[in-house]
């Protein structure tokens, strides 16, 4: 994967000693083992895929801001998201709240191809950026809670944050067998998910509290009580 917008010559070496202290320090210790996955959080450049005035803070493991309300998750969440997945290379996969473009990333190295929405204009041009040398990347917008219906059915949906509530549209989009991993909201604490579809329906099993982004467009219809 070719990345068309790189840090400034100057600032790479420290990007890179980042990237490095974060496979270290937050992914190798936290059950993010898969080796593939490893390898392409240590080369994929995180900084690339946020705005210029984040880059700095690019390898902290802590949400980031992005704008109207919107986060970036710390890398160990999309780091166990895609270890959990248990990734093939003939997957075709779509990524919900694709922001800044880093999971799609991520996934362009690992997968056959990727389809990455987002609905946030501004996010998705840095993604555009970002993502302009990856050919297997196809980056698209609408609103997230709809999916992308256009190039289902995916072997496996991962939504980049937390939902209260996964609607069936896009659980309509994965490929009997195909996996969903995503972040949850459950009573206020959130979680990290993965579910597989079936012919008798679809089941998410938590796997690990840790702090994660709410995804806008997924709450729970709230009951009126009189």
């Amino acid at each position: 994967m070719t990345l068309l917008v790189d840090p400034a010559p100057l600032e790479a070496p420290r990007f890179e000693a980042m990237r490095h202290a974060m496979v270290a320090s937050q992914l190798r210790t936290n059950a993010v083992n898969d080796p593939r996955v490893v390898t392409a959080m240590s080369l994929v450049p995180r900084e690339v895929f946020l705005p210029t005035e984040h880059r700095a803070l690019a390898y902290r493991d802590t949400l980031l801001p992005l704008g109207n309300g919107r986060q970036h998750n710390a890398p160990l969440v999309i780091g166990r998201l895609l270890t959990e997945s248990v990734l093939q290379p003939t997957d075709h996969v779509l990524v919900v709240g694709a922001a800044g473009g880093y999971a799609a990333a991520l996934l362009a190295q690992l997968v056959q191809s990727v389809v990455a929405l987002e609905e946030e204009p501004a996010l998705a041009a840095i993604a555009r950026g970002g993502l302009a040398g990856s050919a297997n990347v196809e980056l698209v917008q609408g609103p997230l809670n709809a999916g992308w219906a256009a190039r289902a059915p995916y072997d496996l949906i991962v939504i980049d944050g937390a939902v209260e509530e996964l609607p069936q549209t896009i659980i309509d989009q994965v490929k009997q067998g195909g996996r969903i991993a995503t972040g949850i909201i459950d009573r206020g604490v959130t979680r990290l998910a993965i579910g597989r579809r079936s012919e008798g329906g679809f089941g998410l099993v938590d796997f690990m509290d840790i702090e994660v982004a709410t995804l806008p467009g997924f709450e729970k219809p709230r009951k009126f009580t009189f």
